[in-house]
C-alpha cells in the first residue's frame, strides 16, 4: 500500500481514499455507513501521547470523515474504503 499526505491506496484495484472522496466507513460490517473524507492526518496519526507515567491521549486516527448523518468520525485505513 502506498501512502502519502492526502491520499492512500486501498485494495488491489488501485482505488484511492483522499480528502473529498466519498467513502464507506466500517465496510462489510453491520456498522457500515457512508460519508466524505474531510481531513487526512497522514504521518501525524498513530502516536499515543504519554508523559512519564501519565497517559495523555490514545493514538490518533488517520482519516476524519463527515458521515451522511452529519456526525464526524476518525478512522484508520482498515476502517475506510472508496464508495
Amino acid at each position: 500500500m502506498t501512502q502519502s499526505r492526502g491520499e492512500a491506496e486501498v485494495g488491489s484495484a488501485g482505488r484511492k481514499v483522499a480528502v473529498d472522496t466519498a467513502v464507506r466507513v466500517y465496510p462489510r460490517t453491520p456498522n457500515e455507513t457512508h460519508g466524505v473524507v474531510i481531513e487526512d492526518f497522514g504521518s501525524l496519526s498513530g502516536h499515543a501521547v504519554d508523559i512519564g507515567n501519565h497517559h495523555i491521549a490514545d493514538a490518533a486516527r488517520r482519516w476524519a470523515v463527515q458521515l451522511a448523518d452529519g456526525n464526524l468520525v476518525f478512522v484508520d485505513d482498515a476502517d475506510v474504503a472508496p464508495y
